[in-house]
């Protein structure tokens, strides 16, 4: 009995598979980003996507933490940002500090690696070139900037982490347990215990408020040095 022949099917009938390059690999890691957090952005699940070896991808990037980086700036090329021709400054810099907190509200993966990476790339520059913008604009200038700039986007990154991170049951859950706190033992905690859980953490009243007090303090500060060296 005649065996039937095998169908030889030709390589050239597949799909022709996209060259491997940086752009397609930081791509290909910020997808992943999205779907899966940060633990779907290893050098391993990166290089299966692509179909090749983790080997392949240090060719393009140092380590993960470059790759990261790199993911980072890509995530923040989808920030808008407000005119800078307003003459408003501080408005300037709420409005921007808040469209940075959304964005990274709407992409926990891109929270997480704001405080674990620095980004590289012209779509951070042009954020904190902005930054330094308006604070400039506001009489805010050297060191107590560079600083300030740093300070704030720390602040939007940590309170966009813990948004994305908190469901609203376990901040409930958590309500209760202060409302059940001893009031003799904790009196202070009881007296407030409306306030500490007034007004949604990024809620924009809350949030503007934050930034205010860390305004504030930053032109304080400089305020300070230049009478100093006066």
């Amino acid at each position: 009995m005649m065996k039937p022949k095998r169908e030889i099917v030709s390589r050239r009938n597949r799909p022709a598979k996209e060259p491997l390059s940086h752009e397609l690999i930081v791509k290909t890691a910020y997808e992943l980003l999205k779907q899966e957090g940060t633990s779907g952005m290893s050098m391993r699940k990166v290089a299966k996507q692509l179909d090749t070896g983790p080997s392949s991808l240090y060719v393009y990037v140092k380590n993960l933490q470059e790759l990261s980086s790199y993911v980072l700036d890509l995530g923040l090329g989808e920030l808008n940002l407000p005119d800078l021709t307003d003459n408003d400054w501080k408005d300037q810099l709420f409005q921007a500090l808040h469209a940075y907190a959304e964005l990274l509200i709407e992409q926990p993966g891109l929270a997480e690696l704001s405080l674990q990476t620095i980004p590289i790339g012209n779509h951070a520059f042009r954020l904190n070139e902005y930054l330094l913008t308006v604070l400039q604009k506001g009489g805010i200038t050297s060191t107590a900037a560079a600083w300030g700039t740093d300070l704030l986007l720390l602040y939007v990154s940590s309170i966009a982490l813990e948004k994305a991170k908190r469901a609203s049951e376990l901040m409930e859950t958590a309500q209760s347990y202060y409302n059940e706190a001893d009031p003799l033992r904790f009196p202070l905690m009881n007296s407030l215990k409306t306030d500490l859980f007034s007004g949604d953490t990024a809620s924009k009243e809350r949030f503007f408020w934050a930034i205010e007090v860390i305004l504030q303090g930053i032109l304080h500060k400089q305020l300070g040095e230049n009478t100093e060296h006066n």
